[in-house]
């Protein structure tokens, strides 16, 4: 068996990846609308939307499977997102790079493969709209055309997700953004007995800057304050602007240790930006920090309320000094 191959621009590609904001979040009939047209159209057992994340691929719309994910280093998707073009394998028993794979040899005994991938308008290609069977069959020209319109339709859809979670001016999670990945981390955490704390930014003085030096250096503000808390906070935290000048960061597996710890250095890292920053003013903000513990009747709304008034309390402190 051939394992997926990486290549150099992986990060790149997952970093396009994550930035949908669809990753474990729920099914949704707009691809599941399009899986199973291609699942009719082209007489197959399976068909599926799957992105390839770091060390898996991730099913967003799954018809005929049961499973959710598989291994990226098992994956045919992970082979397929490689090629500009659709991946074809007519009968995985003669291909040498997949007869002994799992997914062949055990359920679900994929004979048939063919993977158009997932191009984003930046080049990378973030996963496949593929067919399954446990038949060996030819794929056409025509089959192929087919095909790409479908996984065109896919593009389309992760692009208009993209464009309705993502915040415009910074480029991370907007309050709609945020929700979705917030509702799908929580349920995740809760299952497996995790707390978690959010932390809700605020920029100080942001008003006497665009009052005194233009809006167009308050939306610089706004995208250097982002840029720290993406630069500094993990991948697995989930950052969104929530609006105006208020910042969000979700963090969970974080003991009180770890929060201060990262605090700080986010502070350290604002400091030396403000040190070595060509703009005319400084960065400031006042934050507060509300925790949840691991299957707490606090949703969503009210988890962003406690945050917002320990953050409102350390502004006002701040005010009164």
């Amino acid at each position: 068996m051939l394992n997926a191959p990486i290549h150099n621009n992986d990060k790149t590609r997952l970093e396009t990846l994550r930035g949908l904001n669809v990753l474990d979040t729920a099914a949704e009939e707009r691809f599941d609308r399009i899986t199973r047209l291609a699942k009719r159209l082209f007489s197959v057992s399976i068909c599926l939307v799957s992105l390839v994340d770091e060390n898996r691929q991730w099913f967003k719309s799954c018809e005929g499977l049961v499973a959710s994910e598989t291994p990226r280093d098992i994956s045919f998707c992970g082979h397929a997102i490689h090629n500009p073009q659709v991946f074809v394998v007519n009968d995985t028993l003669l291909d040498e790079r997949f007869s002994d794979n799992p997914l062949v040899t055990e359920a679900p005994f994929i004979r048939f493969y063919a993977g158009h991938p997932l191009t984003m308008p930046d080049g990378m290609r973030v996963g496949t709209l593929c067919l399954i069977d446990e038949n060996p069959r030819d794929f056409s020209e025509e089959d192929k055309i087919a095909l790409e319109d479908l996984a065109l339709m896919v593009v389309s859809e992760l692009t208009s997700i993209q464009q309705t979670t993502l915040d415009e001016l910074t480029g991370i999670s907007n309050r709609r953004g945020f929700e979705q990945l917030a509702k799908q981390a929580l349920s995740t955490w809760d299952r497996n007995g995790i707390d978690s704390n959010l932390v809700f930014f605020d920029l100080d003085y942001f008003k006497g800057i665009n009052d005194t030096y233009g809006h167009d250096a308050g939306d610089r503000a706004l995208v250097s304050f982002a840029s720290l808390l993406t630069q500094e906070f993990r991948d697995s935290d989930v950052i969104a602007r929530f609006g105006g000048d208020e910042f969000l960061v979700l963090f969970g597996q974080s003991s009180e240790g770890h929060i201060r710890f990262a605090l700080e250095r986010f502070k350290r890292a604002l400091i030396n930006y403000n040190n070595t920053s060509t703009e005319s003013f400084d960065l400031a903000y006042s934050v507060g920090i509300a925790c949840r513990k691991s299957k707490q009747a606090l949703n969503i709304c009210q988890y962003l309320d406690a945050a917002d008034k320990a953050m409102y309390e350390v502004k006002l402190a701040h005010h009164n000094r």
